[in-house]
């Protein structure tokens, strides 16, 4: 099938990385649908803001009520009693046990329904913060295991998988959606629109690939 005729669901969260994929996936499929989760994240703009760019580009959005991984997984990004942090040796505070497996999941069973053969997810390894489920092997390893559960040929697409965060940037730009990212989008962990708190790791993140991004830009090389 020519892949302008397929259809694909993003998980989106309205952050650099998924918005980044929603264009990426714009480009590719004939039809594409967002889904966010709702799992008790501490900024309810989180989902607000997806829904707006969601509605903006014309997307057809959904949002699905996951609150409960928020009550059996408490974590930074669930309970302002808990500090953003993260100690040698260990996962940082603002890792959610299931998340993404979770996440993947549900929007396969939501891409059956709809017919679409596509999932499109941001996880990265090589800007992943240490989180397992953001890893190759773990989407390899589900997309298996999604095939064989619903006996439906999947395909689990992470486009950002091997970049770093400024050849993220530079995606986005050559997408024709840099300014679009950089303004429009929620990445901080303190739910900060745009360039966010500039001080939680997100943001830290964020920032250092935009200010290597555009100094490839300034030396005319491509990252």
């Amino acid at each position: 099938m020519d892949s302008g005729k397929k259809k694909a669901i993003v998980v989106f969260s309205g952050g650099q990385d998924s918005t980044t994929c929603l264009f990426w996936a714009m480009e590719r499929f004939g039809e594409v649908e967002a889904v966010t989760f709702d799992y008790g994240q501490r900024h309810k703009l989180e989902v607000e803001v997806a829904a707006g760019i969601a509605k903006e580009l014309g997307v057809r959005h959904h949002v699905l009520d996951m609150s409960l991984l928020g009550q059996l997984a408490p974590n930074a990004l669930t309970r302002s009693t808990i500090p953003i942090a993260q100690e040698e040796g260990e996962l940082p505070t603002t890792f959610v046990d299931g998340r993404n497996l979770l996440f993947l999941t549900f929007a396969a069973i939501l891409g059956k329904q709809a017919g679409a053969r596509n999932v499109v997810t941001g996880v990265c390894q090589t800007d992943f913060s240490g989180y397992p489920d953001c890893r190759d092997v773990f989407v390899k390893s589900l997309n298996v295991t999604l095939n064989l559960a619903m006996d439906y040929e999947f395909v689990l697409d992470t486009p950002l998988m091997w970049l770093n965060k400024a050849q993220t940037w530079q995606l986005a730009d050559d997408l024709g959606a840099f300014d679009f990212v950089k303004d429009r989008t929620l990445t901080c962990y303190e739910g900060v629109m745009g360039e966010g708190c500039g001080q939680c790791p997100a943001c830290e993140l964020r920032a250092r690939g935009l200010r290597e991004y555009e100094k490839a830009i300034g030396e005319g090389r491509r990252l």
